[in-house]
């Protein structure tokens, strides 16, 4: 039983500076993903202000709206080019359909990296901070207080970054889940606006 606790306790003590790494690589990535998001929010204000014609009832307001955006092929933002495909392809219902479909397949890829934080930040943070509780218990039975005090100090530091990716990843998961629900709306709405045959086309037939 001794061989298989030292062994346990080898493999865990080994795991603790790739799980130390991994939490830096997170914490940078968090970073890169917090500096997007306060980039993306400012540029949506500018995108809302020019799409405000979406939310008109008229159909001849929304084509022009749209015609009037000239989107650049390299357009950075998602939305503005699927409004303007939407309205390039109006007259083909199962085109624009799919194009709305795939807007959410996107968006899903979007909160991808957002949601890995959440679920890998606290999950490495936990490691590392069980991980040196170890040494630092055996560093209280034997009396070394230095040694127990670095530990410690390494599981408080592991936790704490942990909550933070996972702070970054939350808060930008439910901004962004916010924005591209609305965006979603957006774009159904402008697919039946534009294409009124694909409603029809959905409608069961009457025996």
């Amino acid at each position: 039983m001794n061989t298989i606790s030292n062994i346990l306790f080898g493999i865990s003590n080994g795991l603790l500076v790739p799980v130390v790494l991994l939490l830096l690589a997170l914490l940078a990535r968090a970073l890169y993903v917090a500096a997007g998001f306060f980039g993306e929010f400012y540029r949506r204000r500018a995108v809302l202000a020019s799409t405000a014609f979406v939310e008109s009832a008229d159909r001849d307001v929304v084509v022009q709206g749209i015609a009037d955006l000239n989107v650049a092929p390299k357009e950075p933002s998602l939305y503005l080019r699927s409004l303007a495909d939407l309205a390039l392809h109006r007259d083909v219902a199962p085109y624009c359909e799919r194009l709305v479909a795939n807007y959410e397949v996107d968006a899903a890829k979007e909160l991808a990296a957002s949601r890995m934080l959440v679920k890998l930040g606290p999950m490495l943070g936990l490691m590392g901070t069980l991980i040196p509780m170890g040494p630092a218990l055996v560093g209280l039975a034997t009396g070394d207080i230095s040694s127990m005090a670095y530990n410690m100090q390494v599981a408080f530091a592991t936790t704490v970054v942990g909550m933070l990716i996972a702070a970054v990843g939350v808060l930008t998961v439910q901004v962004r889940q916010r924005w591209y629900a609305r965006e979603l709306n957006n774009l159904e709405y402008v697919r039946q606006l534009l294409c009124p045959c694909s409603s029809s086309s959905q409608t069961p037939q009457q025996p």
